[in-house]
């Protein structure tokens, strides 16, 4: 339980998941990998938050909402391995950002999840990213990721 006493630390609260909108799940687990499926920037509600980001949304507000999608991600990570301290590393992490064509701070606006992800996670949170500006996104959301973890045996 030393994860989830880091996150009280960090007061920190993982949100509800809801049932996938579609026809898929919320991670796979193939061997030692965990691939969770991309989730979208949403409010406290569980509504979308859309715009594209470099117009309707600053890159400060979209790293917020990269950051609760962080907490998303966490909660995905503990529903299919149950505890998480089972997560051994995290592998990969793909940001995807709805933003103009103009918009460059791709990478900033990820970073809210990566740095969550090593505040909560430690040195076992380092990863490998990509962080890719997008045309649009599902119900215009500003942001949207996924990630790969490696889980303990």
């Amino acid at each position: 339980m030393i994860v989830e006493k880091r996150l009280e630390e960090l007061g920190l609260v993982l949100p509800k998941l809801q049932p996938a909108s579609g026809n898929f799940v919320h991670a796979v687990r193939v061997g030692g990998l965990v691939f969770a499926s991309g989730k979208g920037s949403r409010n406290a509600q569980g509504g979308v938050i859309a715009g594209k980001v470099g117009r309707d949304v600053t890159t400060a507000q979209a790293k917020e909402h990269a950051r609760h999608i962080g907490l998303l991600l966490i909660a995905v990570l503990k529903q299919e391995l149950g505890d998480l301290d089972n997560v051994k590393r995290i592998v990969k992490v793909l940001g995807l950002v709805n933003g103009t064509p103009e918009f460059e701070e791709q990478p900033i606006v990820v970073n809210g999840c990566s740095d969550l992800l090593v505040e909560v996670f430690g040195e076992k949170g380092n990863h490998a990213r990509s962080a890719i500006g997008a045309g649009s996104l599902p119900n215009n959301m500003t942001v949207e990721i996924e990630l790969i973890a490696e889980a303990a045996d």
